[in-house]
């Protein structure tokens, strides 16, 4: 039981890893990782007295 968990530890850091390294070096390789940009607008009604 001790060597499993010690063995998904490892894949867990590794994987950890991995998503770091494609953070990085996805852009170099054509992920586009940036949010769309879209206008928002709503209308505001205040009711002054």
């Amino acid at each position: 039981m001790g060597r499993l968990l010690k063995w998904l530890f490892y894949l867990a850091i590794l994987a950890v890893f991995g998503l770091i390294a494609y953070a990085y070096v996805g852009p170099f390789l054509g992920a586009d990782f940036s949010a769309p940009a879209t206008p928002v607008s709503q209308e505001v009604i205040l009711h002054v007295e």
